[in-house]
């Protein structure tokens, strides 16, 4: 443990910090953070509390957007194809619809799911 106040490099950010912000904007969950890291939940809260009293930039549009909620059962199926990515399953599912507005692909998306459902 370092010096109150010095920056401890942590997961390849410049602080613990960092690697806290970090891996929430990803969807991680406190818990999850804590682990990777090797620190207590409450140590998470207490960075991030931290730091959200410090001066920053403001948020990235990803967090000031609304919530999808998606079923368990889908986010338990994008779970192994998220931790490939080293992910939250929640931020796989964000990234796969942002993917398919922004390449103007939902069309194309359903178009495709409706010609599989023949096939069932």
């Amino acid at each position: 443990m370092g010096v109150m106040g010095v920056r401890i490099e942590t997961l390849g950010y410049p602080s613990r910090t960092d690697a806290v912000l970090a891996l929430r904007r990803q969807g991680v969950s406190t818990s999850e953070i804590a682990a990777r890291i090797g620190i207590k939940t409450t140590t998470v809260s207490a960075l991030e509390h931290s730091a959200g009293r410090a001066k920053r930039a403001p948020r990235p549009h990803e967090e000031l957007c609304r919530t999808v909620l998606f079923p368990t059962e889908i986010l338990d199926r994008l779970g192994p194809h998220a931790a490939k990515r080293n992910m939250h399953p929640n931020r796989l599912a964000r990234l796969i619809v942002e993917t398919v507005v922004d390449e103007k692909m939902i069309d194309a998306v359903l178009d495709d799911a409706d010609d599989l459902q023949g096939w069932a």
